[in-house]
């Protein structure tokens, strides 16, 4: 399996499903597929703005902590997660999350060997590409 074991998302999976997604299942990966594929997506945490991910074709991704500076990355299935790679050496091992529809969009419940953490939720969605700025100059 990846990064995380099939015994470490048995254990944890009823608890996230349980918990933050009202017994919900989490999607699978042609859902997620369905639903983000061509989308720029906006996410929030606690009611702030958190960052924006553009799903572009064959599972490819940029992400953006809204300062305009992009991230390249692959998301892969693992297990019931959607896993995230990034080209940036800031994250060494994969991003794993559990994607949920709510009435509003989508739910996204983080979680790596530790257990469930950080919980962000679609605020809205575009069809317009990312800005990203280029290469930073002089440092």
């Amino acid at each position: 399996m990846g990064y995380v074991t099939h015994s470490l998302w048995a254990s944890t999976l009823w608890a996230v499903c349980a918990g933050t997604a009202m017994g919900q299942s989490p999607m699978t990966a042609k859902e997620f597929d369905a639903y983000t594929a061509g989308k720029t997506l906006y996410f929030a945490q606690d009611g702030v703005n958190y960052g924006i991910e553009a799903y572009l074709s064959d599972r490819r991704v940029q992400w953006s902590f809204l300062d305009d500076q992009c991230i390249d990355g692959r998301w892969y299935p693992d297990g019931p997660a959607i896993c995230f790679v990034y080209e940036d050496t800031t994250w060494t091992a994969p991003q794993c999350w559990l994607f949920f529809r709510n009435g509003a969009g989508l739910t996204a419940q983080f979680f790596d060997q530790d257990g469930p953490g950080t919980t962000l939720y679609e605020t809205r969605q575009s069809a317009e590409p990312l800005r990203c700025a280029g290469p930073l100059v002089g440092s």
